[in-house]
């Protein structure tokens, strides 16, 4: 993963095949299928200065990492983007608690607020 991720916490998307991204054995998404639609979409690119599965699409970026291909803190804009994507892969938008994401309407600044806040502020 990135180096910029190391330095601050932050909320993960991945686009997999799996019900459940860390446990993908036998539906990963091979690394040649993502080069492959990276080369049909002419709005991402390669970037290879993060890695060979690195690419980089408007002011935000994807990466492929064992089978998944994900992004931290997205816009609602890098979400829409995730489940076109997502949709040419036959796979879905999954997040770090599990949760899937079908639209872009289920993403929303107070509901990734409510995911990454730590328990110390109360539940409900």
């Amino acid at each position: 993963e990135r180096a910029d991720q190391e330095l601050t916490m932050g909320y993960d998307l991945r686009i997999t095949r799996s019900t459940d991204w860390a446990r993908n054995s036998g539906h990963e998404i091979d690394s040649s299928e993502w080069l492959s639609l990276v080369g049909t979409d002419p709005e991402l690119a390669l970037d290879p200065d993060n890695g060979p599965y690195a690419v980089s699409w408007t002011t935000t970026w994807f990466d492929w990492s064992e089978g998944n291909i994900f992004t931290t803190n997205p816009t609602r804009a890098t979400v829409a983007k995730m489940l076109r994507l997502a949709e040419q892969l036959a796979g879905g938008v999954q997040g770090d608690n599990g949760e899937f994401y079908e639209s872009v309407s289920e993403w929303t600044a107070e509901s990734l607020a409510a995911r990454t806040s730590n328990s110390a502020r109360g539940q409900a």
